[in-house]
């Protein structure tokens, strides 16, 4: 019989078992021999006496880190001052009687501890090795009770658990499909799926009224370190909901989540911002909002200027915007604000212009001899700045100046350690807008995708002024990540048709790409909506880790490519022949 690890417990002592697993660690102490044993619960410390079990401490000269092993004996209590707090079986140890070496380990290509600094490439080369860390070990086994929670939840709630397929028809919905050619169909074929979206709109119809489903999606996008070519994301859709009803089931959830594997409380309701607020606070449309910097508009303060940068730009339709950095005077050198300089250009800004808050209210430095008096009570009023605040401008378009300061934000806050450790804040982010135009495209495109409903109040609008349109939609950000999102989906014929319209895509290509979709809405489509999380971006987030390949088993590299099985890689000329397609440039990784 095997016993696990951390099974075992001080009232087992005396008590004769068996353990099977790796050797962590060795160390030969010349009559006793010490093992750290590993198995996928814990580690239990193994004694080897030379004057107790001779032949056992024979073998045990032959062990090397990483052995696999089956060792029994008896367990004892640690001798006083050497136990170890930091493992549950740190006071009690195994005195081996017999031992057993079941597999041998070739030289390893890397130390497998917490210490131990190795390179991607090479852990994710020899992952089944990197997987043995503990680190990575209770990252999965965490993503584990996350999912099962998920399950548990959900089920409990009256939602089914319906797969939908993996090989599906190329549908645009934001990213590059991932494309799989037939052999049976040759000429044509399949894409690996962005999401279930058209297939849980599709189950609504047919009659299924809560739907879930955890399930792998594939984007062909450039990556980066929250991005995968396939991710995992928690799907869902209801029949019969409004927003709401969205909103609360998740929160739900959520609470129960954080509740069950964190020790945490969440208080609901989550706060709820829209989208415009967002944008003009924040600029940003996943605001974290565990600290301040909030962005101020300043325009019509400076309306009348005297700064020509600042007049000129407000005459041109643009916007003064800025953010007051709290004893900014002792975190901001003037060297400092030079180097910011150069990081707001690579956000896309022109310049930075600043100011700091001296004694009795006076500006100081930068622009400050540009601003009148009138400005400065102003501008103190509405920012409230103090004594040793530093305020920095941005005067551009308002798209340019509230992406500027919103990266501006999380730059600061990141540099000086303005984030509290340990915080997690929920935020809903709301009616955003339906469509938004595409300088690259020239032409109207939708923000989420084209099945998203428009918000009721704005139906007037849709054909006179499509980009004043609101969505029935909503995000949901954790520390300043999207997590999720979704929407009220389109259930009418009517609208998704017009819906296409505005979106440019003409009658015969809807109809090639959509038209099943549309079919099924025209045969009495409930009102529906849902939305989908991102499952490994949370878990990241849970984790506190910086990747989200370090909550993934088996993850690729940033080039889409695996080390550990050397894949994409080449196929026969025979395979090709069979798919009726012919190559016309082969390249060899």
């Amino acid at each position: 019989m095997r016993t696990l690890c951390e099974d075992i417990k001080e009232s087992d002592i005396g008590k004769e078992f068996t353990f099977k697993g790796w050797v962590m660690h060795y160390r030969d102490h010349g009559g006793l021999i010490f093992i750290d044993l590993r198995d996928y619960s814990g580690i239990l410390q193994i004694v080897f006496d030379e004057n107790i079990e001779g032949e056992s401490f024979k073998s045990a000269k032959k062990l090397k880190n990483e052995y696999v092993v089956s060792v029994a004996g008896t367990v004892r209590k640690r001798p006083d001052g050497t136990e170890n707090t930091g493992l549950k079986t740190g006071n009690i140890e195994l005195l081996v009687k017999s031992v057993e070496i079941l597999n041998i380990c070739e030289v390893l290509p890397f130390q497998i501890d917490e210490e131990t600094e190795v390179n991607e490439f090479t852990r994710l080369k020899y992952r089944y090795l990197d997987l043995r860390s503990k680190r990575l070990k209770d990252n999965l086994i965490f993503r584990s009770k996350f999912t099962h929670l998920i399950r548990e939840f959900l089920n409990g709630k009256g939602f089914f658990d319906i797969e939908t397929p993996f090989l599906t028809k190329s549908t645009p919905e934001g990213s590059r499909d991932f494309l799989v050619p037939s052999r049976l169909n040759k000429g044509r074929f399949f894409a690996l799926p962005q999401s279930p979206q058209l297939f849980k709109q599709i189950l609504m119809v047919s009659g299924f009224e809560r739907y879930y489903q955890i399930v792998r999606c594939f984007r062909d996008e450039d990556l980066r370190a929250d991005r995968q070519p396939e991710f995992t994301q928690l799907d869902m859709e209801m029949s019969f909901v409004e927003t709401n009803d969205v909103i609360s089931i998740t929160e739900e959830l959520f609470a129960l989540i954080f509740q069950k594997l964190l020790g945490i409380t969440v208080f609901r309701p989550f706060k709820i911002l829209d989208y415009d607020e967002a944008m003009d606070k924040y600029g940003s449309d996943k605001p974290d909002t565990r600290f301040e910097l909030i962005i101020h508009n300043l325009t019509d303060i400076f309306a009348n200027s005297s700064l020509n940068v600042f007049k000129d730009n407000i005459q041109k339709g643009g916007v003064i915007k800025a953010i007051c950095l709290p004893d900014g005077v002792n975190l901001l050198s003037r060297k400092d604000i030079d180097e910011l300089l150069n990081t707001v250009k690579e956000f896309g800004a022109k310049g930075l212009a600043w100011t700091k808050i001296g004694e009795n209210n006076l500006l100081e430095g930068g622009i400050s001899k540009f601003i009148s008096d009138e400005e400065r009570n102003n501008l103190i009023a509405k920012t409230g700045a103090k004594n040793g605040d530093i305020i920095l401008y941005q005067s551009d378009s308002k798209k340019i100046a509230e992406n500027v300061l919103g990266r501006l934000r999380l730059h600061l806050a990141k540099k000086y350690n303005l984030i509290p450790e340990g915080r997690f804040d929920f935020l809903w982010v709301v009616n955003f807008p339906l469509f938004e135009y595409s300088e690259e495209e020239k032409k109207i495109v939708a923000v989420h995708h084209p099945f998203t409903s428009p918000s009721v109040k704005d139906l007037n609008e849709l054909e006179t002024d499509p980009l004043s349109v609101k969505s029935d939609s909503y995000d949901l950000v954790l520390n300043g990540e999207e997590i999720g999102g979704g929407s009220i989906r389109i259930h009418n014929p009517g609208l998704q048709e017009k819906i296409f319209k505005i979106l440019s895509i003409p009658d015969e290509e809807a109809k090639i790409k959509f038209g099943f979709l549309s079919d099924a809405l025209g045969f009495g489509a409930p009102p529906h909506g849902g939305i989908a999380f991102g499952i490994d971006r949370i878990l990241m987030i849970l984790r506190n880790e910086d990747s989200i390949r370090d909550v993934i088993a088996f993850p690729k590299t940033q080039k889409a490519y695996c080390p550990l099985t050397d894949a994409p890689s080449s196929v026969n000329e025979t395979q090709i022949k069979e798919l009726g397609i012919k190559l016309r440039e082969t390249t060899v990784i």
